[in-house]
């Protein structure tokens, strides 16, 4: 049995099967309404019903609040059709999203490198290819381990077939833990996606400006790729952050890009090389070393950051110093499970949630 679920003020229906949320199938099916944690704790895709009856599930008293529910709404990552809906989301459609459907794949790992002290590189070779747009996520489901973990894709979407994941290291994390020291070439594991709103806006003029740290390079990895294989002409510098030589990974690939390509620059910079005498490169944190190389002035461009909140936040705040604004600057936070990774994705320095 299955319900059909309208999707206000922009009149997309979808189909909801019986049992499952309507972020889940909206998702499955193309539909983009806005989330961040997914299960019900941060009231991102909050959305109203106007007819029709639903389950709100196990959404958290604090992000759905009982006068709420009396005023009929839910948060569409647990809310549970029990007729046809009609229901209002706050969507902000973006002509960009290409909108490819959250799918279920099967992988075999093919290849796994160590791409620094405690960041390793995952190959994945997917029973079939994967439609998704450069600087989206999948969540990975591994063996023995509850729940799902999102890991950004750091392949260009031309390489369908294999997707590659960043893996850093988290002290006591069950997933990462099994991956660098348990998880071998061969072995089977389950994946859905692609998730995500983080992905290069084609229609907007600007030059490009990506800041990126630790594995959070991953997803800019994937844009920057995808850029140039297209050929776009646009000026696109990259700023990769790390604390040290050994942590500053794939430093190579992005050098032979540069030297390859004249519309793109790559500035590395290393914030604990104080000691380190053979380093001739920009000492200091990632966001002073593009607020150096652009002279403090960034008005014209578009920044897509990507890392640990504390960089994203320094960054954001060097950026609108040097006039960018909110709609200039795109973001995905590195978060695990210890650092809040379901109280959404937005920095406090926006406006917007």
């Amino acid at each position: 049995m299955s319900y059909q679920v309208t999707i206000e003020p922009t009149g997309e229906q979808i189909e909801v099967e019986e049992g499952q949320t309507i972020l889940q199938a909206a998702l499955r099916q193309g539909v983009w309404l806005p989330f961040a944690c997914g299960h019900g704790t941060c009231a991102t895709c909050k959305c109203q019903v106007l007819e029709g009856e639903v389950d709100v599930g196990a959404a958290s008293p604090f992000a759905l609040m009982d006068v709420e529910r009396e005023e009929g709404k839910v948060l569409a990552c647990c809310a549970i059709p029990q007729s046809d809906l009609v229901i209002e989301a706050d969507i902000d459609v973006d002509p960009d999203f290409a909108g490819h459907p959250v799918q279920d794949y099967r992988a075999v790992v093919s290849r796994v490198v160590e791409l620094s002290p405690t960041i390793k590189g995952v190959h994945l070779k997917l029973d079939r290819p994967m439609a998704f747009q450069a600087g989206q996520y999948i969540n990975l489901q591994l063996p023995g381990i509850e729940g799902t973990r999102a890991f950004s894709l750091a392949n260009p979407p031309g390489r369908p077939d294999e997707v590659e994941l960043h893996v850093r290291l988290v002290d006591g994390g069950a997933a990462t833990g099994y991956i660098h020291r348990e998880l071998q070439v061969g072995d089977a594991v389950e994946l859905s996606g692609p998730y995500g709103q983080f992905f290069v806006r084609a229609s907007q003029a600007g030059d490009l400006i990506f800041i990126a740290g630790g594995s959070g390079l991953s997803s800019p990895q994937s844009m920057i790729l995808d850029l140039l294989a297209q050929g776009d002409t646009r000026q696109i510098t990259l700023f990769q952050g790390a604390r040290t030589r050994e942590e500053l990974y794939n430093r190579e690939l992005f050098e032979d890009l540069a030297a390859r390509h004249a519309n793109f620059s790559y500035v590395p910079a290393l914030s604990q090389a104080a000691e380190d005498g053979e380093w001739g490169g920009f000492r200091g944190y990632v966001h002073d070393a593009a607020k150096k190389h652009f002279d403090g002035r960034f008005a014209g461009h578009k920044a897509y950051l990507c890392g640990p909140p504390p960089m994203i936040d320094a960054a954001i705040s060097c950026l609108m110093q040097g006039r960018l604004f909110e709609r200039d600057i795109f973001m995905e936070r590195f978060l695990t499970a210890a650092d809040g990774a379901g109280e959404g994705t937005r920095s406090a320095l926006f406006k917007r949630i």
